[in-house]
């Protein structure tokens, strides 16, 4: 079929839905409702056999729910209706959601159900959540409505019963710093963590906080600010404390939309004096505290985990993932698990932190830089086995430091998107030398070009990644420990990391890495510094989230279905890793 997908935004539920759609060999197309635009002249344009709404804020027209199916996928049970389903569900600490497709009607939310599917809501953040458990759901939901409307003959069913909820205001997110405990605080900033963040007085100014976690160890007065660590503050509440990772400033009514910021940065010179406490160097998931960057071992495995606010990694925040890497890499294990959790991989440089800069050219150019020397670093390691585990998407300079690994394991919902093109940008992170070696220098062109998401599956397919790990979030990193354990005691380990070490002095006498970051870095720093480049406004309108003015032609045009045949087990004679993880595959997950 040719499906039209209608979006306020293309958001990693509205990528995730694309491109599975393809995967199972539908035509897709996409067009966002903006302001001004026309949804009614963009669906007689596309003439599509079915209209799928992944995330819309606006009501359907009537023309065109009148005249085509138009199925709208709504995150919460049936009879939940709303802007704020989600958003409710976490602050009322539900342990169970679910997503609902529905045929598009004249009251919103309310129309005949095509499919639902219900889903654990782990306590996390909403927007964690929202890429996790609901969007498998959603995924789950979208294929069966889609089948069922294929089919000719399946009947929606009525909605008998339900209930609107209004837009949950920032009256109801208000945290009271004097008597909330730690869990009411955090229902309130997990429920907000993206957006819109929780409106709040600090230090005599308005700011909007984003996201949350717990700490245990600290005690103040309620409200007040205790420590630092990593660009995070903590905060006292009634009986605990929490870190609050970043800030955004109330918009002025004159001004530019600000930038969503690490904490400590954004409040600048108006932050007090304050202990700066490194996290503990072996914490994680057990511990009762907050770090970005966490370090284990199991077996004879490592455990480098990492978790930036969406994905995006600063020069700070690259330098310090780089320490903690060298300080794993002189552990006596033989493999090294990069990532592993739930959240984002990585997305690359920090377009935030950049913008805000006093010369966004230069931190450019530092924050591009400090993401080569990791990714370096990832490639040259060769007296043991690295892997990348995507829990979460990855995109742009977040892909390419994961196809630096020696293997690459996906958890089956991620989305991949492995190009630069729509910020501008020519790229860098080694692209040119780890793409083409995966995929082949026609597909690597391709998929630069395209900048169009990549399923997991279709990853696995085309030699991009190595394995797809079929498990719910929350069960990811436990299979990645499981995984990772058993290879590192596997006969055949030593041997491929002999191998590896081989290869790689092969591809160096070929051409050497600081060729390709040479040729990489001299056209990014000619964007980087040339103030008439695309990249300039691209940047600016991301991180302060301005909407396009028209859809991007790439999404607006359709794209077939594609068909790709698995690719046989290589020997390792084109740079990569085969290991004994690769025969193992987990079998198929249930269905939530």
């Amino acid at each position: 079929m040719h499906i039209l997908l209608a979006a306020s935004a293309f958001n990693s539920l509205t990528q995730r839905v694309h491109a599975e759609l393809r995967d199972h060999g539908h035509s897709v197309a996409v067009e966002l409702a903006l302001p001004g635009s026309s949804l009614s002249d963009a669906v007689r344009r596309h003439r599509p056999d079915l209209v799928v709404a992944p995330m819309l804020k606006t009501a359907v027209p009537r023309e065109v729910w009148s005249a085509h199916t138009c199925l709208i996928v709504h995150p919460g049970p049936v009879g939940d209706r709303g802007p704020s389903s989600l958003d409710r569900a976490v602050t009322e600490d539900a342990d169970r959601w679910g997503v609902t497709v529905l045929q598009a009607d004249e009251e919103m939310d309310a129309g005949d159900v095509w499919a639902s599917v219900d889903c654990p809501l782990p306590p996390v953040g909403k927007s964690d959540a929202y890429r996790g458990e609901i969007a498998d759901a959603a995924l789950a939901a979208v294929l069966l409505a889609v089948e069922r409307f294929a089919s000719g003959t399946h009947v929606p069913r009525r909605q008998e019963t339900g209930r609107a909820r209004p837009y949950l205001r920032q009256e109801e997110r208000r945290i009271d710093w004097a008597h909330d405990g730690t869990e009411e605080v955090l229902r309130a900033l997990r429920a907000a963590d993206s957006q819109p963040g929780v409106l709040d007085d600090l230090l005599g100014g308005r700011w909007f906080l984003h996201g949350g976690h717990r700490e245990d160890g600290l005690r103040g007065r309620p409200g007040e600010l205790l420590a630092t660590r990593a660009g995070a503050v903590c905060r006292a509440t009634a009986d605990g404390a929490v870190w609050i990772p970043e800030l955004r400033a109330r918009r002025s009514p004159t001004g530019p939309a600000p930038v969503k910021l690490p904490a400590v940065l954004a409040l600048g010179d108006a932050l007090p004096p304050l202990p700066e406490l490194p996290a503990p160097a072996d914490a994680g998931p057990e511990e009762r505290t907050w770090s970005e960057i966490g370090y284990r071992e199991q077996g004879g495995a490592g455990f480098l985990s990492f978790s930036f606010p969406g994905g995006a990694m600063s020069t700070e925040q690259c330098r310090r993932l780089l320490a903690a890497y060298r300080a794993a890499c002189s552990r006596p294990t033989s493999v090294l698990v990069l990532g592993g959790g739930r959240g984002f991989f990585s997305n690359g440089i920090h377009l935030g932190v950049i913008e805000a800069a006093a010369d966004p050219a230069a931190e450019s150019w530092a924050n591009i830089t400090a993401m080569d020397d990791l990714v370096e670093a990832v490639l040259t390691t060769t007296d043991r086995l690295v892997v990348a585990a995507l829990g979460g998407n990855a995109a742009a300079g977040g892909a390419m430091l994961a196809l630096a690994a020696d293997e690459v394991w996906c958890r089956a919902g991620v989305v991949l998107n492995p190009h630069y093109r729509l910020m501008g940008l020519y790229g860098s992170e080694y692209w040119t030398y780890t793409l083409p070696r995966r995929v082949g220098a026609a597909a690597a062109e391709r998929l630069t070009a395209e900048a169009l998401p990549l399923s997991a599956d279709a990853a696995l397919r085309m030699g991009l990644i190595d394995r797809t790990v079929p498990c719910g979030p929350q069960e990811f990193t436990a299979e990645t420990v499981r995984l990772a354990v058993r290879l590192a005691a596997s006969p055949a380990t030593q041997s491929a990391i002999a191998g590896k070490k081989a290869r790689r002095d092969r591809d160096e006498a070929v051409r050497p890495l600081a060729a390709h970051r040479e040729a990489e870095l001299a056209r990014m720093r000619e964007t980087f510094f040339d103030p008439g480049a695309p990249y300039h406004a691209l940047r600016r309108a991301f991180a302060r989230k301005e909407a396009p003015d028209r859809t991007p032609p790439h999404l607006a045009r359709s794209v077939p279905g594609r068909h790709t045949t698995p690719r046989a087990p290589r020997d390792g004679r084109d740079g990569r890793v085969t290991g004994p993880a690769l025969q193992d595959r987990a079998p198929d997950p249930a269905d939530c």
